[in-house]
């Protein structure tokens, strides 16, 4: 089953309710998606921490329904 890029946004927004989340779909089949996040929680963390925050707010769903997630992060300029 595949994950919704709604859903993933919404749970991202969830976990970090200031972040700028930008999602596509890269193979059209809603298993494999890019994602931007900018947010100021991420400001003074490692881009390894930012990334893990980012799969903590997935829930679990990373390598289960939802297959790949090709990850950016940064913090706002």
């Amino acid at each position: 089953m595949a994950m919704d890029a709604g859903d993933i946004e919404r749970m991202i927004k969830e976990a970090l309710p200031d972040a700028q989340v930008t999602i596509r779909d890269l193979a059209g089949d809603g298993d494999h998606y890019a994602a931007e996040v900018v947010s100021a929680q991420f400001v003074g963390k490692s881009r390894v921490q930012q990334h893990q925050m980012v799969y903590a707010a997935l829930q679990g769903n990373m390598g289960g329904v939802l297959h790949a997630l090709a990850l950016q992060t940064s913090a706002p300029e």
